[in-house]
């Protein structure tokens, strides 16, 4: 019987052959929790597995700290330090405040293809970039996670999003997720697997895979997915990790069954999602013009080093408009290390931003960079909801990191390729 990945993962984490809408009680290879829903998960644990139980396997658990790094009020500082003495306890790894944004440090250290991987945070999709199923879960059932290393799933379906043609300038994976968002509706995808192919997606560097596989949720998918290839094993390779196993058997079989969604992106410009729907897109020159009072770049979809040179290419030997807050936030040390050695970090600042240590920063409203009401933020994460990164009478508008130093400059958004 032809598989898809997804049903090649989920037969080998199960222990049979399975197929898409099959239940299963699969064994999971990595968990991963964060300061804000390591709590709740935690305590779901003790009620399963009691007081003093060991979690089913401390190497196979990361803890990070990201949220709210550093702590932002007594609350936050007295939740890290019950954290850390679990940490200690069960001989978890920990992060802490030092690492960056859990996302970044999962696939940088810890992800590999074909894994089988739950995240108590809804963006953990992003390790699909890797050829991996990824998936967010809620704190209950990580709970159980900890406790057994075991979880149960409905083997999802999958839709293969045939993205082919030509980028063009100042377009980039943020742009290629935004639209199929567009296309298909926050609900288009439920349950579903998005496999990211063809031609375009072939090409692209694995931080734009990173970016698509993000943003799956945002279409109510399950995972999103990019099959592993040669792209892969170098991005391993960066990160002084090798893949051992054989990316040819981690690839759907001919004639297994998909949806199919078909993308060509050749004349596309920059999508940004306006208020206060990611899959209110459209393209930047619907929405220039529109003034802007801070602008962030950053976050787990585009806080990596291409990103930010991205952005620097820009900026440099520009100043930022009087009246915009340009925030910028690296995913992970690694990541700001990069930017640092290569004069990334000195562009932004010397033309008026201000730089901060890895974390989610605004991304979801929990610290520091929030907004006030009426006013505007552009930027480059994954969602614009009422509230999401401060007052619910602020706009977000979803942008790539061109467009947003684009904006920064000028004061409102600016499509980039007007600039340079």
């Amino acid at each position: 019987m032809p598989q898809t990945l997804v049903e090649k993962i989920f037969s080998r984490a199960s222990g049979r052959d399975v197929k898409s809408g099959d239940f299963v009680f699969a064994d999971i290879d990595l968990a991963m929790i964060h300061d804000i829903t390591a709590p709740l998960a935690i305590k779901a644990f003790r009620e399963i597995a009691g007081n003093e139980a060991k979690v089913w396997n401390a190497d196979k658990v990361i803890m990070a700290f990201d949220h709210q790094v550093p702590a932002d009020s007594v609350q936050a500082a007295e939740n890290h330090k019950t954290l850390r003495n679990f940490t200690k306890e069960q001989g978890i790894l920990n992060y802490d405040v030092r690492g960056g944004i859990a996302h970044q440090l999962m696939v940088e250290n810890h992800v590999e293809p074909g894994m089988l991987i739950v995240g108590a945070d809804s963006h953990t999709c992003m390790y699909g970039a890797l050829g991996a199923f990824a998936t967010g879960i809620g704190s209950t059932d990580m709970g159980c996670v900890l406790a057994l290393g075991k979880l149960w799933f409905k083997v999802p379906e999958s839709i293969r999003f045939n993205v082919n043609g030509r980028l063009e300038k100042h377009v980039y994976g943020k742009d290629i997720v935004l639209k199929l968002i567009g296309m298909v509706g926050a609900d288009g995808a439920n349950y579903k697997a998005c496999i990211y192919a063809g031609e375009v997606v072939e090409r692209l560097e694995m931080s734009d895979r990173m970016t698509m596989c993000n943003m799956a949720i945002e279409m109510g998918g399950k995972a999103g997915i990019v099959e592993p290839d040669k792209i892969t094993l170098d991005y391993l390779k960066s990160v002084g990790r090798e893949f051992k196993g054989d990316i040819k058997e981690l690839r759907s079989d001919e004639g297994a069954e998909f949806q199919e969604v078909e993308l060509d992106v050749t004349g596309m410009e920059p999508q940004v999602a306006v208020p206060h729907r990611v899959d209110n897109v459209v393209g930047v020159s619907e929405v220039e013009g529109t003034k802007v009072d801070q602008v962030f770049i950053g976050s787990c979809t585009n806080g990596r080093y291409e990103d930010l040179k991205i952005a620097a290419e820009i900026l440099r030997g520009e100043t930022v408009a009087s009246n915009i807050r340009l925030i910028v936030i690296p995913a992970s040390r690694r990541e700001y290390q990069k930017a640092l050695k290569d004069g990334l970090i000195d562009i932004f600042v010397e033309a008026g931003g201000l730089v901060e240590a890895p974390c989610c920063g605004p991304c979801m409203g929990g610290s520091f960079g929030l907004i006030a009401s009426g006013e505007v933020s552009v930027s480059t994460s994954n969602r614009n909801f009422v509230g999401r990164q401060g007052s619910p009478e602020g706009k977000i508008y979803l942008v790539n990191p061109a467009v947003a130093a684009a904006t920064a400059i000028y004061g409102e958004i600016t499509d980039p390729g007007k600039i340079k």
